[in-house]
This record gives C-alpha cells, sequence and structure tokens, in this order.
C-alpha cells in the first residue's frame, strides 16, 4: 500500500540517491510478513486432513474454544497489516514522530525507526481492524443454533462465554476487538524493535532519513556515497542489529504466539494441541 506517495517522497531519501525512500516492495519483504502465518496456515493444513480421516470433520465448521492455530493466522495478518497502516499513513502526521524507545520520547525526523505519532498508532489499529473485520466474515464460524423441539438446549448449540462452542454476536465482538488490539499491539512492538535494533540513517545535509531499498539495511559508508567534510551520513538512532525485513518476521513471531498463548489461557485449552489432530 502506498498512499500519496509525492508526498512521502519529500519526506525521506532512498538509499540509492533518489528521493522517494525504499521504492516497491520486493518478494523479501512480502516473504517477511508472510513467512510465519505461512508456517501456522501449513500446520493447520496438516491438522484438517488428520480430521477427515476422522469423526471430527462432520462439523465443518470453527468452534468457539478452539483451533488455536486459527488465531496465530489471524494475529499475524492484523500486526503486519497494522504496521503496513501506521508506516504508510503514520509518516503523513503534521505532528513530529517521537521516538518509542528513548528515555524523553525526543522528536525524531519523519521515517525514523521507532519514530510514533497518534495518528500513526490509530491508523496501526484501524488496519488491524480492517483484518479482525474481514476474519469475521470469511471464517467458518459454528453459529448458535435454536434448541431441538423437546426444548432442550445442547452443549454444541450454546454460545461461547455461556460455555458452550457457538459464535454469536458477542463473541464475534469480543473476537474483533481482541484482533485489533493484538494487531495494533504489533505496530508498536515493531516501532520498538525498529528504534532498538534497526539503524535509522540521517542525511547530514537534509536531515531526512535514509530507507533502505526493499527493506535493507543502509550503509554508513561506501564509494557511490557522496560526502562533505563532515560525513553525509549518520545514525539517528537503532544499534543496527536488523533490517527492516528481520524486525517484520520477528515482529509477526512475537504478536502470533502471543495470540495464542492468550487463546490458549482464555479457553484453557493447551499450546501443544496445535501440534495435534
Amino acid at each position: 500500500m502506498q498512499v500519496k506517495h509525492d508526498v512521502k517522497a519529500r519526506l525521506t531519501l532512498s538509499s540509492s540517491g533518489s528521493s522517494g525512500g525504499e521504492g516497491r516492495r520486493t518478494h523479501i519483504q512480502v516473504l517477511a510478513n508472510s513467512l510465519v502465518a505461512s508456517i501456522f496456515i501449513l500446520l493447520h493444513y496438516r491438522q484438517l486432513l488428520a480430521r477427515d480421516k476422522s469423526d471430527d470433520a462432520s462439523q465443518g465448521c470453527w468452534s468457539y474454544g478452539s483451533d488455536l492455530l486459527v488465531v496465530s493466522i489471524v494475529s499475524n495478518y492484523a500486526a503486519v497489516a497494522a504496521d503496513t497502516f501506521s508506516s504508510e499513513l503514520g509518516i503523513l502526521s503534521k505532528s513530529r514522530p517521537r521516538l518509542l524507545t528513548s528515555w524523553n520520547f525526543r522528536q525524531v525526523p519523519p521515517g525514523t525507526n521507532g519514530g510514533i505519532t497518534f495518528w500513526g498508532t490509530m491508523a496501526g489499529f484501524l488496519g488491524a481492524s480492517t483484518i479482525a473485520l474481514t476474519s469475521v466474515l470469511l471464517l467458518p464460524f459454528c453459529p448458535i443454533e435454536p434448541p431441538s423441539w423437546s426444548g432442550k438446549l445442547f452443549g454444541h448449540n450454546q454460545p461461547g462465554l455461556a460455555g458452550g462452542t457457538g459464535w454469536g454476536l458477542q463473541e464475534k465482538a469480543a473476537w474483533v476487538l481482541a484482533v485489533t488490539i493484538c494487531g495494533g499491539l504489533g505496530s508498536l512492538l515493531d516501532s520498538a524493535l525498529g528504534g532498538w535494533f534497526q539503524a535509522s540513517v540521517i542525511d547530514s545535509r537534509t536531515g531526512k532519513v535514509i530507507e533502505g531499498n526493499g527493506g535493507t539495511k543502509v550503509l554508513l559508508t561506501g564509494s557511490h556515497i557522496k560526502k562533505d567534510g563532515n560525513g553525509s551520513r549518520r545514525v539517528e538512532s537503532g544499534a543496527g542489529f536488523l533490517d527492516n525485513n528481520a524486525v517484520n518476521i520477528l515482529m509477526a513471531a512475537t504478536m502470533s504466539v502471543g495470540g495464542m498463548v492468550f487463546a490458549s489461557y482464555v479457553w484453557k485449552l493447551p499450546l501443544v494441541s496445535i501440534f495435534g489432530s
């Protein structure tokens, strides 16, 4: 997603020397955002194949309080969507970003790793909510069924919050809220990880952040870099251990597993269930 690219092109520089930030997304960036989810999708596919060979395939829908892998997959995409919305829209904020990882929350140039704004943070939660709402439309939630002709309400017909396995309006609303919060926190975690472990390099002459092509690290020295008397590039923040792609993978993995751990606690479902059928 690239919104108002011409505006953002004036706020940052590309490591190749041109204006306009990091440019087009690469396959490495796509993989960094989807690798963790893809692994959990394969694990869930294995579970579904095992169920097809057993009596568990008869229900054909997702029961409340089951399938932690579904939680991990949706959590992953909510977090990376939040990060994308936050970074793509947050840089357009009229207020100057503040460094999340600094002790005094100091102001930094737009595009600095770890820099956040109020509207950028809100955009992150908006991005997460789009995934949450889409999942409600696409996932096969088990519905709450009416009582039988005898008036008896069987366990699988009851709402999940009432001890059953059905998904009603309350359960789905709680799901949307939880996924949105998880994704929004993932965006903030990405900012924190970027502020700590990813170097933000500034062009000393313009004061603008230099972004690496395809999410790669930005070099401080090199034969293609023009220098003035004091050097043309300096590090604004970050240790430089990771590039943007590594930060994205680490954030996605943390939020995917974190979503599973939270659901495991709420639903009292052991984490080892992700390896079973």
